[in-house]
Parts: structure tokens; C-alpha cells; sequence
């Protein structure tokens, strides 16, 4: 069989290509450190690492929402403390005016200024807010959601926040839950006994207005604060002894809702720590996908440049001599 010189010059030239196209892969790898520099490189493992890449992005979202969720139930919860404090200190105002042998009209008279501090202090912690948000307003964070009466002016929204795929949380708790014992019963600040007109005053039917067969009454923190005041500055003792249990009810509404803040910032720490470790076995994957095994590229890289060399010297024995090798 008979081989032509433009067989021989195919050879050659397809022989030094081919070596050369691998030196200039391995040198691009040895450039980047990655194995994948282009999604004809491993087309699969292009998919995968852009799969890994999106997620990867949306675990960054899910974080934001996290850090800005747990925020909100930071300032809440600090919040919760504060009313706690007030609705303490309005108790054992309460108690120590409840009796007329530990109170005068002079001492009311101070205690009712006190108490008034303490609703000024509670209006300011209702309208606590997150830089321009409101934290009780709902899904009203842009005005007050309590005016200087202590009327409740926002609504019953509640934000929920997206923190991982499917994952849900409420970042807000709204202001009508949070100064109201039951929102959705009656809208009675005062905790007054009542007894029935045809039994005795000790008799066992005496029993609190708030638990009635309806179940029991709201109690609202600012007219509460208000009753107390009223009671102190009248002499009131029924309303003064009465507000006793209102603000026992204040308090464990409290308590229950930080109970409730603190289950949800257990489950943000959670799942932020669910979020780094899922990122992490990413990065490994993605690692494992793309990288470049530089050991193995710099003895590839020899080896090829060996190849090439040994391409070069023996295509000067397949390319036949010249014309004016014969004429020599």
C-alpha cells in the first residue's frame, strides 16, 4: 500500500495538534486550579456546579431573612421585658395601696403620678421600633400602633419570614396580642367582682367578671394602667384590689409570649446552623466537581510536553526529503 506525502503531512500535523491541545488544557488548569473552565469540559459536572451555585445563593437569602427575623424577636422580646417591668411595678402599687390601713390620700395621690409615668412608659414601649419599622404595629411598620391614649391603631398581621426552603417563621408578634390578655374576648380593662343579687356576698357564686360562662375577659395593659390610677386618685379600694388578678394576667400573657420568642430564636439558631453546614457540604461537592488535582496536572503536563517533543522528531522521518535533497 502506497502512502502519500499529504497522508504523512496529515499525520503530522493532527499528531503535534492533539499534543498541543492537551498542553493548553493542563496549562489552563495549572492557571486556574480548576479542572471545569468550561461546561464542554464535563457538561454534567457543569449542571451540577451551577445546581450547587443557585443553591448556594438562596441559602445566602435565607440567612439575611434569619439575621433580620431574629432581629425583630431580639427587640421584641427586650420589649416584652420592659412591659413586664411595668406591669410588676403597677402590681405592687396595687398591693401596697390595696388597704386602708397602708394608704392615705396623700400617698395615692404620689403613687397615682408614678402610675402615670408607668402608662407613658408603656405607650413608648409599644411604639418601639427597628430603625423606621414599628415592631406591634402588624403589618402597619410605618406609623405608630399606639397613640398617647393607648388606643391600639395597627393590626393582627403577622410578617412570616422565609429562613430556609419551606421554612417559615413569624419575625413580629402584633401589638393586640401583645397588650391584651384574650383579643378576642370582651373588651374590658377592668378586673371588677361581681356578685349574684340572690345570693350572700361570701356565697360560693361570687366570682370574677372575667370568668364568666363565656370564658375569660380581655384585659388591656393601658386601661388597666388608667383604672389603677383612677382607683388610686378616687380611693377606690375595690378597683385597686381588683386590678390584682388583671395585672397577674398581664404577666403570664407576658411570660407565654417571651416563651414564644425564645422557641422561635431556638429554631432560627437551628436552622442557621442546618443552613452553614449545608454550605459547607456544598463547597465540598463543588470542590470535588471542578478542582484541579495539581499533582496530577503538573505530571500530565510533562508527560505531554515529552509527547510533543517526541511528535516533532519523528515527523522528520515520515515527511519525505525535498526536491533539493535530490539534487544534492
Amino acid at each position: 500500500m502506497r502512502v502519500s506525502d499529504n497522508t504523512n503531512f496529515g499525520v503530522v500535523r493532527d499528531s503535534i495538534t492533539r499534543a498541543k491541545s492537551r498542553m493548553e488544557n493542563l496549562q489552563g488548569e495549572t492557571a486556574t486550579l480548576k479542572k471545569l473552565n468550561r461546561p464542554s469540559d464535563d457538561p454534567v459536572g457543569a449542571a451540577k456546579v451551577l445546581e450547587v451555585r443557585t443553591d448556594k445563593v438562596n441559602n445566602e437569602q435565607f440567612q439575611v431573612n434569619a439575621r433580620l427575623a431574629n432581629a425583630f424577636l431580639d427587640n421584641t422580646d427586650h420589649a416584652l421585658e420592659d412591659i413586664s417591668e411595668i406591669v410588676m411595678r403597677a402590681k405592687e402599687i396595687a398591693i401596697g395601696q390595696s388597704s386602708n390601713a397602708s394608704s392615705t390620700p396623700e400617698s395615692r395621690y404620689g403613687v397615682a403620678e408614678e402610675v402615670s409615668q408607668l402608662f407613658q412608659r408603656a405607650v413608648a414601649t409599644g411604639n418601639r421600633r427597628i430603625g423606621d419599622r414599628y415592631i406591634f404595629g402588624g403589618f402597619k411598620t410605618t406609623q405608630s400602633p399606639v397613640d398617647a391614649e393607648g388606643n391600639y391603631l395597627g393590626d393582627d398581621g403577622e410578617m412570616m419570614v422565609e429562613i430556609g426552603r419551606e421554612v417559615f417563621i413569624g419575625a413580629n408578634l402584633p401589638g393586640h396580642e401583645v397588650f391584651n390578655t384574650n383579643p378576642s374576648g370582651s373588651a374590658d380593662g377592668r378586673r371588677i367582682r361581681q356578685e349574684k343579687s340572690d345570693e350572700p356576698k361570701d356565697g360560693p357564686t361570687r366570682r370574677l367578671a372575667s370568668e364568666g360562662a363565656e370564658g375569660p375577659q380581655n384585659v388591656n395593659l393601658f386601661q388597666q394602667l388608667k383604672a389603677l390610677r383612677t382607683g388610686l386618685l378616687t380611693g377606690d379600694m375595690e378597683t385597686i384590689r381588683g386590678s390584682l388578678d388583671a395585672f397577674d394576667d398581664l404577666l403570664g400573657k407576658v411570660i407565654s409570649l417571651r416563651s414564644k420568642i425564645g422557641s422561635r430564636v431556638q429554631s432560627i439558631a437551628g436552622n442557621m446552623s442546618a443552613l452553614e453546614r449545608h454550605n459547607i457540604t456544598n463547597a465540598q461537592l463543588t470542590s470535588n466537581i471542578e478542582d484541579a488535582d495539581m499533582t496530577r496536572v503538573v505530571s500530565d503536563l510533562a508527560k505531554e510536553e515529552t509527547v510533543f517533543k517526541s511528535s516533532l522528531a519523528s515527523s522528520k522521518h515520515l515527511i519525505q526529503p525535498t526536491l533539493l535533497d535530490f539534487l544534492r
